[in-house]
């Protein structure tokens, strides 16, 4: 297989893929300072695949999908990580996930049963998303170079979960009166026949 200028967005997504790796591995030996490098080194190839997809024409259906699939990896395994060393609640890395299990279902489900969608987040989503990393990025930041305010931290968690529950209900509620909308629709569609 020969590779061409056009896949070095999906070579940047997949590397950024395997970093997770080092990140879960530093994040549970407690070595935040050095795990923090390589989050800027992410956040780094993320933007460059994106600027790269976009300036030349380099998209791809495969890196349409690998994109936010590597983020949700290394955000997921971040939590898992701070969660099994105590940083973050269990609580909310388990609000976390089940948020992200709810939506992965529920668009499965959605997909069997109705057919193919766009999904495209809605505002509560990317405030919550936004959250999620900032979150992540305080609390390494504040372990492994210098220490902030804990009420800064608190109310991070808190505005996680506040996030978490209103983007899981948005999009519950979204995709659930569009899927009703289209059977119903197909139902009136099938007895006019």
């Amino acid at each position: 297989m020969k590779l061409a200028l056009r896949d070095i967005p999906n070579i940047l997504t997949i590397l950024r893929f395997l970093l997770t790796i080092p990140v879960a591995y530093l994040l549970l030996e407690q070595r935040y300072t050095e795990a923090l490098l390589l989050f800027f080194i992410a956040g780094v190839s993320d933007g460059l695949d994106g600027y790269l997809a976009k300036r030349f024409d380099w998209r791809s259906r495969l890196g349409s999908i690998l994109d936010p699939l590597a983020d949700k990896t290394l955000l997921v395994v971040t939590y898992i990580c701070l969660g099994w060393v105590d940083i973050i609640p269990l609580w909310l890395v388990a609000l976390v996930l089940g948020r992200d299990v709810v939506i992965v279902a529920g668009g499965l489900a959605y997909y069997l049963l109705i057919g193919s969608y766009q999904m495209e987040p809605s505002w509560v989503s990317k405030a919550n998303t936004t959250l999620q990393i900032v979150l992540a990025l305080v609390l390494v930041f504040s372990l492994g170079v210098y220490e902030l305010p804990p009420a800064l931290l608190v109310t991070l968690v808190y505005g996680v979960c506040v996030t978490t529950v209103l983007s899981g209900l948005d999009y519950v509620w979204t995709w659930g009166r569009k899927a009703s909308h289209i059977y119903h629709q197909r139902h009136r569609d099938t007895e006019g026949q």
